[in-house]
């Protein structure tokens, strides 16, 4: 199973998030939901860093299927959307295909 945890503060600003684990829906190399996830996942993480230029640190390890993303300083009002736009990909995917392959969590710090 994916796991996809967003980390927010009290007032529900973005921290961090950490995607891991793998979907097993299907064989390696044909497996939608995984794909599906990682595409989310990186496009997200580029468009934070090429389009809105947010400061963040990148930490992955593929043989393990896990990608971390931590934000250096509040997000702007358009990396906000581009999160937001992030966790209803995860949503639909967690919605569509059931927990037993994506699930999405969100957790205080």
């Amino acid at each position: 199973m994916i796991t996809v945890t967003f980390h927010k503060t009290r007032t529900g600003e973005y921290k961090d998030f950490v995607c891991s684990g793998h979907a097993g829906f299907d064989e390696y190399g044909k497996d939608i939901v995984c794909a599906s996830v990682s595409v989310l996942v990186i496009n997200t993480i580029n468009s934070l860093e090429e389009l809105a230029r947010e400061k963040i640190v990148v930490d992955s390890d593929e043989k393990h299927g896990r990608i971390y993303c931590q934000f250096e300083a509040p997000l702007q009002e358009k990396s906000k959307v581009l999160v937001d736009s992030l966790v209803l990909g995860i949503s639909q995917i967690a919605g569509q295909y059931g927990e037993k392959y994506c699930k999405l969590k969100f957790e205080e710090v």
